[in-house]
């Protein structure tokens, strides 16, 4: 086996090289014959393994798949209502009136409950539309007029694609308030899906954006309750009376 040659090529991150060695077909006579050229790949330089970016891009195809099967899809009398649905979300205008409503009128549970859902909202959608979309910059869909119906387009942000902030405010509230309050997970979290799948509906968000940004609002959600949780047991220890002993001994 000798070799013939080397040459290089680059794909993605790794560098592999073509080697053409002469491979010879020993016989039993006494005419081995010159042999034949063959080539191999080999790879010397690590990089991006080709399974993974395969895996990717079999994901990214199955996430436009998806987009395009809920554009074709013929849902009329869910048009129009998803697409307030999806208009009512922007800026937590939805979830704030929520909030002002169950603080005026659900007693001192929900009053206890509505901060720390306010407050995972906030952080929610500074951790997704200042940190995590600038780091992504996913492009939004191509929104074709020929597969997304008129009737349930709601403006093309201008921001990135991924993840979907209002995906995430909505379950970063839901997941929040109904973790003080059991009473009203379920329906909040049903509102906060319909939310996120409005948002594919529309054209404006891919699925992956969708529930990449529930994800995101579960766990800022969660977080949020255990800090209200936490800081519910610190003023409740802090306002307990003192034993009749202790007051004695101050005396």
């Amino acid at each position: 086996m000798f070799r013939r040659g080397v040459e290089s090529f680059q794909h993605g991150l790794g560098r592999y090289f073509v080697v053409s060695v002469r491979i010879k077909h020993w016989r039993h006579t006494s005419d081995a014959g010159d042999g034949s050229w063959a080539s191999m790949v080999v790879r010397l330089e690590p990089g991006v393994d080709l399974i993974h970016r395969d895996l990717l891009e079999r994901l990214r195809y199955a996430d436009h798949a998806v987009y395009e099967f809920v554009a074709e899809s013929s849902t009329e009398t869910l048009d129009v209502p998803l697409r307030r649905l999806s208009e009512a979300a922007n800026y937590s205008r939805l979830w704030l009136t929520i909030a002002s409503v169950m603080y005026a009128f659900g007693g001192s549970e929900a009053r206890r409950a509505i901060p720390s859902g306010v407050v995972a909202i906030a952080a929610t959608s500074f951790l997704v539309n200042v940190v995590i979309k600038s780091k992504f910059g996913r492009a939004r869909p191509d929104r074709n007029p020929d597969l997304v119906p008129d009737k349930r387009k709601v403006p093309m942000p201008e921001s990135t694609s991924f993840p979907s902030g209002h995906s995430a405010s909505a379950f970063a509230f839901a997941t929040a308030v109904g973790h003080q309050l059991p009473t009203v997970a379920l329906p909040l979290r049903v509102l906060a899906a319909a939310v996120a799948y409005s948002r594919v509906h529309s054209g404006v968000h891919y699925p992956a954006d969708a529930i990449g940004g529930s994800i995101i609002g579960i766990a800022m959600g969660h977080i949020a309750a255990r800090i209200s949780r936490f800081r519910s047991l610190d003023m409740t220890s802090s306002d307990s009376p003192k034993p009749a002993d202790d007051l004695a001994c101050q005396a």
